[in-house]
């Protein structure tokens, strides 16, 4: 591992410690072998001159749900460090009243939860403190001869700390080990199945002790070959099964997940390991990580919705055998322990690769982060004699900390269609634009397709995908339907919203050109997109189809034909799926706008022309509805998040008119 301390760059920090703080936590938080997605903390001891004047000494401590990598100087938590020390030679406290008393020795109100290690770092007595969850170390830990192994690197260069759970009880156990220590003697603290601290008054010195302590585990990882035991494969895809396993785990967990698929050589490697079915369900890295992960991943071979229900039964025999006897740590005050959810977080699939499973996409990449180094520690510790993580106890008393449970709660904001997956045609401006936008805003990861290339641009974040796309070309709508799956997983909503709109020609003067391009575009192209979902729609959560269509179907207007015909067969089209695909859960309606002026369909010329045609200004055109009012692409945007969502849940077939009141229509 390399140092990325920087002499030029330090420089600017150099008269700030709680800044230069933040630099070498930065430093920290880049390299994954280090520490991931909110793992470790830091600190930095700093005299403060107080409102009375007087001098008061504070740790500076990363405060709760920081990430290292990002954090700034508002993310460490400012608390009084001899209350700290004074919390450290208590005999005994609970979690609840070390966060009160913390919270009570901060001196910003406003600030972070400070660390739950923060009594750890105060009584280590050098200005700089590094923890990290380093992956070369923690998998020596993880081993039968674990203790062995690291006095064999480390020789008394290390304190050894046996596992011990985080916050007051791991203080209390270091606070005692230290008492008669030689600091001068000492260049780290290893903590068994946990992580390594370093220290010192100088910034610098701390950070790189840290680098060249793991450094000398991955060297000795190297030595044994452990580094060159990492397998690898060819994975086969099957994106309709993907889906098939997304439902089945959307099912357990309640609620529609996003699930990902790893497939990469390493992916695959690891997952066609022929003991694999016992090394990967032996427990995480960390036990911080079954936070995120669970205490071990599913194992899906082929019958998906036995081995899904498999895991499930077994969590909850997992969680019984462990609130038999509960730890008193994992049981709030007054309370019982509630079980989680019993849906698995990963997935190993052999041939396949590694699954990832979250509401959300970002909570699955954290879940991907952390298997695939959880995949590569568990072969690097089989390489030197055996993965052997902490044992099931440990784990859930990590898992059922209210305090860890805390930090999840705090991420906890569900939205309408968290975890739902949406596909939306002509998304580059007017409702599809607006559809997209609203399911993404109410959770979704929604993929836009438009034959507009700017979309691609408009739609650049990693849960909203814009793809440019000719519905017209079977080859290019399947790629887009392929993307979408093996993106996120599968496919919950697909709004049929692309159409154009033909210029005004009488039946008599029609052209074939025009008729046939209505019907390609506002029918034929729908047809084959639907009978491509229809796979995936089947293995979806709650699936719903939405067509837009228009109120030219109910109250057609004259020199329109292409476009009424075309919109009425597109109706047609959503009646018959809406009674063939009822037996299989989704449900099909159909919306129907009437003068929503913010389209692309809407030229000038063209809302000139109809204007002309009624013998009305463009403004009398825009509200020539029963309510005087101007329908936006928003409000249909609206309205189809409410037909794809539980307002809708037992309909389909319905048509619903969107158009301010129409006497025709009605």
């Amino acid at each position: 591992m390399k140092s990325l301390w920087n002499d030029n760059e330090a420089k600017s920090f150099s008269d700030n410690p709680l800044e230069l703080r933040v630099y070498t936590s930065r430093l920290l938080g880049r390299e994954s072998g280090l520490v991931l997605h909110g793992g470790g903390n830091t600190s930095v001891k700093a005299k403060i001159k107080n409102f009375f004047g007087d001098i008061e000494e504070l740790l500076y401590i990363k405060g709760s749900g920081w990430d290292l990598k990002t954090i700034q100087t508002s993310g460490f938590a400012p608390v009084k460090l001899e209350v700290l020390k004074r919390m450290a030679g208590l005999e005994r406290l609970s979690d609840t009243d070390m966060v009160k008393l913390q919270r009570v020795a901060m001196t910003d109100p406003a600030a972070p939860n400070p660390s739950i290690e923060a009594i750890l770092h105060a009584i280590i007595p050098f200005k700089y403190v590094d923890h990290t969850h380093a992956n070369a170390v923690v998998t020596i830990t993880n081993n039968e001869k674990g203790e062995r192994l690291i006095r064999e690197i480390y020789k008394d260069r290390v304190l050894i700390v046996p596992y011990v759970m985080s916050g007051f009880i791991l203080a209390k156990k270091v606070y005692e080990m230290i008492r008669n220590i030689n600091w001068h003697e000492v260049e780290g603290i290893i903590l068994m199945n946990h992580g390594i601290f370093t220290f010192s008054d100088d910034a610098k010195t701390s950070y790189e002790q840290m680098i060249h302590l793991v450094s000398l585990a991955e060297n000795y990882l190297q030595a044994n070959g452990a580094f060159d035991s990492i397998a690898k494969a060819k994975a086969v895809e099957d994106l309709l099964t993907l889906a098939k396993i997304r439902k089945q785990v959307s099912l357990a967990k309640g609620s529609a997940m996003i699930a990902g698929l790893a497939n990469t050589p390493e992916a695959c490697g690891f997952a066609n390991l022929t003991n694999v079915d016992s090394i990967a369900t032996r427990g995480p890295l960390t036990p911080d990580h079954v936070v995120r992960t669970k205490q071990i991943p599913v194992v899906i071979k082929k019958d998906i919705k036995k081995e899904i229900t498999g895991f499930c039964s077994a969590y909850k025999k997992y969680f019984q055998r462990n609130t038999d006897s509960p730890c008193s740590r994992t049981v709030a005050a007054g309370g019982r322990l509630l079980c989680l959810d019993p849906a698995p977080r990963w997935g190993v699939w052999p041939g396949h690769g590694i699954m990832a499973f979250g509401q959300s996409l970002r909570e699955a990449n954290i879940v991907f982060d952390i298997a695939f180094h959880t995949i590569r520690a568990i072969q690097w510790g089989e390489a030197i004699g055996g993965w052997k993580p902490l044992p099931e106890r440990d784990i859930f008393d990590m898992e059922y900390w209210e305090l860890q449970q805390a930090k999840l709660r705090k991420e906890d904001t569900i939205r309408t269609f968290q975890g739902k997956i949406a596909l939306v045609t002509g998304a580059a401006s007017g409702i599809g634009l607006a559809c997209a936008k609203a399911l993404h805003e109410h959770g979704a990861a929604v993929v836009g397709m438009d034959l507009n290339p700017a979309i691609t641009r408009m739609f650049d974040q990693p849960d909203l995908v814009g793809l440019t796309c000719d519905i017209s070309d079977d080859k290019i709508i399947k790629e887009a339907v392929e993307f979408t799956v093996r993106n996120f997983g599968g496919l919950d909503i697909l709004i049929n919203n692309a159409g154009i709109f033909t210029h005004s020609q009488s039946i008599e003067d029609m052209d074939a050109e025009t008729w046939n391009r209505s019907m390609e575009i506002n029918l034929s192209s729908h047809q084959r997109l639907l009978k491509i979902c229809i796979p995936y729609l089947k293995q979806g959560v709650d699936p719903s189809v939405i067509f837009i269509a228009s109120k030219n179907v109910s109250a057609p207007g004259p020199c329109a034909s292409a476009y009424s015909v075309a919109k009425a067969g597109l109706t047609q089209l959503a009646r018959v799926a809406a009674l063939e695909l009822a037996a299989d859960g989704i449900r099909v309606n159909i919306i129907h706008p009437d003068a929503v002026f913010d389209t692309g369909i809407w030229t000038q010329e063209v809302l000139n022309e109809r204007a002309k045609h009624y013998g009305l200004t463009v403004k009398e055109y825009k509200t020539k509805n029963l309510l005087k009012t101007e329908v936006t692409s928003k409000d249909v945007a609206a309205l189809v998040c409410c037909m794809a969502g539980p307002a809708f849940a037992k309909t389909t077939g319905a048509q619903v008119p969107i158009d301010g009141g129409n006497e025709r229509v009605i």
